[in-house]
This record gives C-alpha cells, structure tokens and sequence, in this order.
C-alpha cells in the first residue's frame, strides 16, 4: 500500500492536497475523483453511533443506534474484554450506517469530579483509563473501522475549553495526563487521534508540535492521522506545522487556499503538507478496504447494553435489604423510573434504537407484588413539597422504596462544568423524608460523575450507582434489585466527601485564561491517600 500511497501523492496537484487536509464536509473527507481517491465517513461517539441524516449540519438528527452504558459506567466494569465486545458492536453498526470512522474513545483524566464531560471519560487513573481505551479501539478496529482517540490533551474541563491553557509541568504530563493516550497509541494503533480545543502550556492543542510531533509522532510512533476536533483550529498553516493533518469540519475555501499561498511564497515547506496528505490518505485508503452497509443485529446489541450496564453498576451501600425477596408491595419514586435518564448531553447523544423503562421492567421480574409509582421531583430545578408528600404517603404503605434519582441535564453535560456535586435540593430533601418513614428504602443513582451523599446515605438501606446506563440500563437495573445479576462493579474514580476535599479545588477551573494544575500527580486517589482524607 505505501507504494501506491506515494503514487498518489505524487500524481497530486497543490491544490487537490491543500483540499485533502480539510474536510469535504462536517463528517466526510475530500475525494479527488480524478484518481480514484474515496470520501471517508467519521461520525460521532464514542458510546454509540451518532450517524447524521444531514451531513452540512453537525446538529442535526441522527439515525437509530444503540445506547450503551458510558464511559463511567463500562470503566467501573474493571473489564476490558466487555469493553471490547462493546467495541465491536459499535463496529458493526457503523458497518451498517456506513461510517468509517467512529470519534472515540474519550480517555481524557477525570482531574475533578466537577469536569462537564467526565461521562465519557474511564477514570482518574491513567492505568485503568488506558486499559479501557485500548480494548475499546482493539474491538472496533478488528471488525475494519477506524477509532479517533481523543482528546488529547489535557482536556479536563469545558469552562473556556476552546482557549484556556492548561498549565502542566512536565513530570504531572508525562504520569498522569500521557500514559492512557500513550498506552492505546502503541498497543492499539488507532487510525485516528484528535487534538484537543484548549492550549497545553500556552500552545492551542491543534498547533501543538511538541504533543503532536515530538511525542505523538515520533516518540509514541503513532503512523495515523491527527485529526481536529471540531473547530478546534485556528491558523490552518500554523497547525499543519504543529502536526494537525485533517482539520474538520469542512469545507473551508480559506483554509485551503491559504495552504495553497503558504506552500507558493515559501512560508509552508511542501513537505510538511505531503506528510499530511500522505497520513490522511493512508487511512483513507484503508477505510476503503471494508464493505459499508447491511443491518446489525438490534436486539443482540440491547441484550449487551443490558450485561455492560449491569456488570458496571456499583452497589456503594446494602443493609441486607437487597437483593429484593418476597416483597407484596412496591414503592417505586422519582422521574427516572418513568423516564430513563441514561446518557449525557452534547456530541455523544444517540438516538436509541429503543429505550427500557425501568418501572416496566421492575413489573416484569416483580411477580405478584405490587408496585405503586409516585414522582417525588420535577425536571426542573424547582421545589415542589407537594411531590415529596406524596411520595412519603406512597412510601409508608410499601415493604421496600425504591428512589430512582437522576442527576438531570442542567447539571451535567458537555458544554459547562458542574458547580457543585450536590443532588438537586428537591431530591435530597425527598430521600430524607422517604427514608424518615421507611427504612427499607434504596437509593437508584443515574449520574456521569460523582455525588455527595453526606447528608442522606445513613438514613437509607441501600445505594445503588446505576450511571449514565444507557438504553438497556433500566432491565439492567431490574436484574441487579431481584438478585438475577450480582452487582460486582468497582468504583473508578473517588467519591469525596463534599466539594472543598478535590484535590483541584483551589485550581480548578482557573482564571485569566489559564488554569493551573497545581495538585500535580496528586490526582484522585493518590491526593486522598497521601493526605489521608476520608472519601
């Protein structure tokens, strides 16, 4: 293939290669028909398939594909060989959608529990996170579809993530922020990597020739592509410089014609754009390799979203009441019962090829005992007492409440950080005032990061982490209550106490367009561990 690469490269005008390393469109790369040069198709993830009906429009409604669990959860799993399964499903439907290239894993260190988009995110560990991300890339690209491992780095916050400079010393880089992207690059080879919005010690991630030459390149040995984020570049010959070699989304009539000046008044070496024209066509010719189209085995993908949710899922606190036995009636409160919340906010949502309701599937595995549903809290932000007593009056008549509590979206979601790592004030007072008249209650979370439970978690019986769950996750849910699954997952990332305990607290999320890391390599456990702090 390096042969025939060359050949093309040589038969290249300027043009046709300053056209290359910009995008045709918002997913696809530019063909150059003339020498049989494919388009290749990229697509959202990195937890499911988020296939676009419009291709000019990032935003606009994608076509039905799986939901699994998200990184939070698979991660808590400890076990790579189901995160590989799951990669080779999402394979598989991005076969079917005709999709080349799927934009994940994310495997970016989860520096605070506050960070927006920590959902799609392993660990605080860069061990575990490199662990999972390399199995993920190795289930998907064994099937002839590309993974884009992103987004490196030191993307750990979305507060001003498209200029803050993330200010890191080389020790706390190269230990804490490095070793997963390091570790999936040799182990897995990816065929694509995506630089990051922010800057790395003062230098935009997209032009950053120390992280995407120096180390990426030359020191990892990386042979694929470096891709954009979206929007994420600046000055186009300044990035191709920097190591950037596709920038997306496209097209851009300035960019290209700007590589073109460059190369023509001697300011770009034309070197620099073969290199990245010869990267950019290496994985475009092997996307070309696998056969697009077909269907995937929808009911067989629900069935593994199901096991992932479940085998992720971490049973934080059990007074004996679980598993669930001989129970004639069923308190079950909170919106979440009703209406799943099981993934984030942002460029990783999916449209679920169908979506389990907890409560139904709590009907399915309750037999005889009956099950009476109550509210308990809004979608919004509001406190509305009348919910609560409700739910209180539902409670008391019950052998066991079940609280089904989601973190909602205003809280948690790509785009902004979380301010606190509290519950909603309604639902916080709703499990203290359940729990005052039952005892037998137990606490369902679904949230993408950590939450404070000092002022509830004693008063409750049981406390099930359930995460962002994807679409299977209510019946996974159901399995764990009623003992069908034995809930083994581990937790991983820290659970702190209350907020101020972070380890980034006094640096996080920075000021005058900088934030500092200044907890260094004390990240996450290893700060609580050697400061002895209670978590």
């Amino acid at each position: 293939m390096t042969q025939d690469i060359e050949s093309l490269l040589n038969q290249m005008t300027l043009e046709e290669k300053a056209a290359l390393v910009t995008g045709a469109t918002a997913w696809t790369s530019t063909p150059v028909k003339r020498l049989g040069i494919p388009s290749m198709m990229v697509t959202d993830g990195p937890h499911g398939v988020r296939k676009v009906n419009n291709l000019d429009d990032v935003a606009s409604e994608s076509l039905p594909a799986t939901c699994f669990p998200t990184a939070s959860c698979m991660a808590s799993s400890w076990d790579p060989g189901l995160v590989r399964a799951v990669g080779e499903a999402i394979a598989e439907e991005c076969i079917a959608l005709g999709v080349n290239v799927i934009l994940g894993p994310g495997t970016n260190i989860k520096r605070s529990p506050l960070g927006g988009r920590n959902f799609e995110y392993y660990s605080e560990d860069p061990y575990l996170s490199g662990r999972m991300a390399t199995s993920f890339i190795h289930g998907v690209q064994s099937k002839g579809v590309g993974t884009s491992l992103k987004h490196y780095a030191t993307n750990n916050q979305e507060y001003q993530r498209f200029s803050i400079s993330s200010e890191v010393d080389e020790r706390t880089l190269r230990e804490i922020y490095l070793p997963a992207f390091e570790a999936a690059v040799k182990d897995a080879m990816p065929w694509t990597v995506m630089c990051c919005y922010n800057k790395v010690n003062g230098v935009y991630g997209s032009e950053n020739h120390y992280l995407l030459v120096d180390i990426l390149k030359e020191q990892w040995g990386f042979d694929g592509l470096v891709v954009s984020d979206w929007g994420a570049v600046h000055d186009r010959v300044k990035s191709l410089k920097g190591g950037l070699d596709w920038e997306m989304p496209g097209p851009d009539p300035r960019r290209t014609q700007a590589v073109v000046d460059a190369v023509k008044n001697g300011s770009l070496d034309s070197a620099a754009l073969d290199e990245s024209a010869r990267r950019i066509l290496r994985i475009v010719m092997k996307a070309s390799e696998t056969k697009l189209g077909g269907k995937f085995d929808v009911d067989a993908h629900h069935a593994l979203a199901r096991r992932v949710a479940a085998e992720g899922m971490v049973l934080l606190k059990n007074n004996g009441i679980l598993p669930l036995q001989s129970m004639n009636h069923i308190a079950v409160i909170g919106k979440a019962a009703q209406a799943a919340h099981f993934q984030g906010g942002g460029s990783s949502h999916i449209n679920p090829t169908r979506v389990d309701v907890p409560f139904v599937e709590l009907q399915k595995l309750a037999g005889a005992a009956e099950l009476t549903y109550a509210q308990g809290y809004p979608a919004d932000d509001s406190q509305q007492p009348a919910l609560i007593e409700q739910a209180v009056q539902v409670a008391k008549t019950a052998d066991v409440a079940l609280l089904y509590i989601a973190l909602p979206g205003f809280k948690e979601s790509e785009g902004y950080d979380r301010s606190d790592l509290d519950l909603t004030r309604q639902q916080v007072a709703l499990i203290q005032a359940v729990s005052a008249v039952q005892p037998k209650t137990v606490v369902i979370l679904n949230n993408g990061a950590p939450v404070v439970m000092s002022e509830w978690i004693d008063g409750v019986a049981a406390v099930l982490e359930a995460w962002m769950m994807g679409q299977a996750g209510g019946g996974a849910i159901a399995d764990v209550l009623f003992g069908r699954v034995n809930p083994c997952g581990k937790l991983a990332e820290t659970y702190p106490v209350k907020l101020s305990d972070t380890p980034s607290y006094l640096n996080f999320p920075g000021e005058n367009g900088a934030v500092r890391y200044g907890e260094g390599i004390f990240v996450g456990y290893r700060y609580y561990d050697a400061r002895q702090v209670p978590v």
